[in-house]
């Protein structure tokens, strides 16, 4: 039997999760969760951790601060591209010819990382004793 806690819960969810979006939502609900599956990918997770919190990075910069190769780091970056997380960006640096590559962290990388994966870790101490391991 439901609680009338879990009744008022239920009452504001609608009943497909499709219509949690906007109406006028830039993205559809099949790309929503292929944000959060790509950043379950522990090397995915890594590469827009750092972005996120360290800001633009180069390929260089970004295999330098993850340790892994040029090739596996170009997959993922690319897979993370593809969903959105990511916006890869070139621009010419001063006293260099050509053009200089570098990543960052788009808007919904940033709140993909940061209220999702990173808030559960930060709560993960609020709950710290709750339960025993123990038992």
């Amino acid at each position: 039997m439901a609680t009338d806690q879990t009744r008022s819960v239920n009452e504001e969810w609608p009943d497909d999760p499709e219509n949690l979006l906007p109406e006028d939502s830039v993205l559809s609900l099949g790309e929503y969760l292929a944000m959060h599956a790509a950043v379950g990918q522990r090397t995915r997770y890594e590469v827009l951790y750092r972005l996120v919190h360290d800001g633009e990075m180069s390929p260089k910069e970004l295999e330098e601060a993850i340790d892994i190769d040029d090739s596996t780091l170009h997959y993922h970056l690319n897979k993370l591209v593809d969903v959105g997380l990511v916006e890869k960006r070139k621009r010419t640096e001063r006293g260099q010819d050509g053009l200089y590559t570098y990543y960052r962290a788009t808007v919904f990388g940033e709140v993909t990382l940061t209220e999702g994966v990173d808030e559960l870790i930060r709560g993960e101490h609020e709950f710290e004793g709750m339960y025993d391991s123990s038992a």
